[in-house]
């Protein structure tokens, strides 16, 4: 089974399977294809799966003409027929792997994706886990369905490896094929099949010792920063206090040529990695007695940036004699960081919600999300309202929580009566000082 594969993959008629068709396989499916490779995406929305049929994306940084393309080359099929994972020689993962209400790990897509796949398993198929998981998630969960109530076994019949996904949404520098890929095999002919397979679509691959060593690499990357930009978080509250502008100490440490990198505070943290991945390690830590705090008070920390930024606001609120139930508040930008239209775990969702709570009048804009969808913790029913003199002018004041390159800051200051700062977008507009208060 392993050179048969091999020799599938080496000439390129192995039929890849990737399912979950969003930020993370899309992309994914694009590489495949570029390279020779058939594809088939799997996706539970039908309505995904009709948009890639006529070409139409639903990601901003993927153009239709991109999709046009993968059509073009006749070997690509999106469907939300399951049964169709029999066909593929290769099933990448890339469903989500969100938190549930206690901050545990939820694993449901990715158990639900895998009995799916037991159903069809079949000899001379391999599987990759790219969704971010805990330590252990691979060989203690995954494998285990995958083998129940078959003859099959691993690294002989049927392979089983890990690679975590590193998409960044809008990334100018760097793209799937540029950004170096980890990944680790249940066993070594796992991982050599596994290695062989991205060395088309990736131009470096990084192969580590197990599939254990590649989850956690993922979880290293985020817990890192999700650390960092605590720590910068904490010392915006101190600097503030003390009159200091953090922003410029910042930019000033950044010069030194070793020894530092810059992270830089905001209204909380998003994305799909940095507030969700380092509750996965804190979570299995647990089952071996170990309390990871260093990583428990980052996230504390970060989960706080929202209230303060609320707290800020009230304040400059108070001091034009006004109270925060009933103003009227615009929150700019809505994607959880600038020029991208992912809103996935965005602090403006959490902002918002927060506004609401306290009795404020909350509307928004993001020229990237002109509706807000609903997800899995928030539900919205607005859409973006235009940036013109007179609306800013009816407001009480503006946040700031999404520093998009498109807005004109010297034309939002101008016209809005108070604006709060939380990303420092305004450091270059030189009239209406006093409006501005930094969150």
């Amino acid at each position: 089974m392993y050179k048969a594969l091999l020799n599938k993959i080496e000439d390129k008629t192995a039929v890849v399977g990737v399912i979950g068709l969003g930020y993370v396989g899309l992309p994914l499916v694009l590489e495949f294809n570029a390279s020779g490779f058939s594809i088939v995406g799997f996706d539970l929305d039908e309505k995904k799966c009709k948009a890639l049929a006529k070409s139409q994306t639903y990601i901003k940084h993927i153009s239709n003409d991109r999709l046009r393309e993968l059509n073009k080359s006749k070997r690509f099929k999106a469907t939300t027929d399951f049964k169709m994972m029999k066909k593929c020689d290769v099933l990448i993962i890339c469903v989500p792997t969100p938190l549930n209400i206690n901050r545990e790990p939820d694993l449901t897509y990715v158990e639900n994706t895998i009995v799916e796949i037991r159903k069809t398993l079949r000899k001379g198929q391999l599987i990759s886990l790219e969704s971010t998981t805990y330590p252990g998630t691979t060989d203690e969960l995954i494998l285990p369905i995958l083998e129940k109530n078959n003859d099959l076994k691993v690294g002989k019949d049927f392979f089983l490896a890990y690679s975590p996904e590193r998409e960044d949404p809008g990334n100018p520098d760097f793209n799937t094929r540029t950004i170096p890929k980890v990944i680790g095999g249940i066993s070594k002919t796992c991982g050599d099949l596994a290695e062989k397979l991205y060395g088309y679509v990736v131009d470096h691959v990084v192969r580590v010792s197990g599939s254990r060593e590649a989850e956690m690499t993922k979880l290293l990357e985020n817990i890192f920063r999700s650390v960092n930009i605590a720590m910068v978080n904490e010392l915006k509250i101190v600097s503030q206090k003390m009159g200091i502008d953090l922003w410029q100490v910042i930019d000033a440490a950044a010069t030194k040529p070793f020894g530092f990198m810059p992270f830089y505070p905001g209204p909380g943290i998003g994305g799909h990695c940095i507030p969700i991945d380092p509750f996965y390690l804190t979570w299995k830590a647990r089952e071996y007695n170990i309390s990871t705090r260093f990583i428990e008070l980052a996230g504390e920390i970060n989960s706080g940036m929202p209230d303060y930024v609320i707290g800020k606001t009230a304040e400059a609120l108070n001091e034009k004699g006004k109270a925060l139930k009933n103003s009227k508040i615009m929150v700019l930008g809505a994607a959880y960081k600038m020029d991208v239209d992912d809103m996935r775990e965005s602090p403006t969702l959490i902002l918002m919600e927060l506004l609401r709570e306290a009795g404020a009048k909350v509307e928004y804009n993001d020229p990237h999300i002109p509706k807000l969808p609903p997800t899995r913790k928030h539900k919205f029913n607005m859409k973006s309202k235009p940036l013109t003199e007179k609306n800013l002018a009816r407001l009480d004041a503006v946040i700031i929580s999404t520093a998009h390159s498109t807005y004109d800051y010297d034309f939002i200051v101008k016209h809005a009566p108070l604006i709060v700062d939380a990303r420092n977008a305004t450091k270059h507009v030189k009239k209406y000082r006093r409006k501005i208060v930094l969150a």
